[in-house]
């Protein structure tokens, strides 16, 4: 009993004090050191710092810093409590190989989400693809890239790691006007001239082109316009587009073709 009282006093006398000291040392070195990187991205007049980039880039010194703090208190507490570390650094070649595959998809993100930033791949506020989804960029991190689906306005997390399926999106909207055959080829173009000068009017528009016949289907010639916009408001303006399409046919007293099918009924 008596040796049971004295091994609580030595603990509480000296290893739960020395590990209370080393952690409260340990968060006030911390906190001095965020408070000095604060103090310099506030007080900095570089563009760099204040810009998205930057400011990803402190993130990350962040949160280096913060790991190496963890990991040396850790290192310390165990040593102040009898942990001998030269035989826990002597395995740290395996631990590292173990450690590395546990981590390898976190450091892939980060170390992409760094190229992202570096080669400028994309920025906040681009308009990106990625699979069946369209999206603006809201947020680049070290780990992953929110945008907000364009659709449904739903914000969706990409994994930094797969910028590889990341496509910038276009400024281009294609839609088609359908003319029917008999229509003479006169008529025809003077139609698409002016569903072409139409277009151009239509809000977030930057231009518009006609780029003539791109199909000739089974009941219409297909006319194929080009236009041009922020990619933000694609899916608007190909709504307008096709609507100014419609008005410039009923305008003309031209019907919109759809398919039809001839019977032929033979008597013998």
């Amino acid at each position: 009993m008596e040796n049971i009282e004295n091994f609580w006093k030595n603990v509480l006398q000296t290893r739960v004090i020395y590990t209370a000291l080393v952690i409260v040392i340990s968060l006030l070195l911390y906190k001095l050191v965020q408070n000095i990187i604060n103090k310099s991205e506030k007080n900095s007049t570089s563009k760099l710092l204040k810009s998205n980039k930057g400011k990803t880039y402190l993130k990350l010194i962040r949160s280096i810093i913060r790991n190496v703090f963890i990991v040396i208190t850790i290192f310390i507490i165990l040593q102040v409590n009898g942990v001998d570390i030269s035989s826990m650094l002597a395995g740290v070649g395996v631990l590292g190989v173990i450690f590395g595959l546990a981590v390898q998809d976190f450091l892939k993100d980060v170390i992409r989400g760094s190229t992202i930033l570096s080669d400028e791949y994309f920025q906040v506020g681009d308009i990106i693809k990625y699979k069946d989804m369209e999206g603006k960029v809201m947020v680049i991190g070290l780990k992953t890239t929110k945008i907000m689906d364009l659709k449904t306005g739903d914000v969706v997390s990409i994994a930094n790691r797969n910028i590889e399926e990341v496509k910038l999106s276009s400024k281009l909207v294609y839609v088609r006007a359908p003319l029917p055959y008999d229509i003479p080829r006169i008529k025809s173009k003077e139609v698409a001239n002016e569903i072409e000068e139409k277009l151009k009017r239509n809000n977030n528009v930057e231009s518009s082109r006609y780029l003539g016949v791109a199909e000739l289907a089974d009941s219409s010639i297909q006319h194929l316009f080009e236009v041009t916009c922020n990619p933000q408001f694609k899916l608007q303006v190909r709504r307008d587009s096709l609507d100014t399409i419609l008005d410039v046919l009923d305008e003309n007293g031209i019907c919109v073709p759809f398919n039809q099918i001839d019977v032929h009924n033979i008597i013998k």
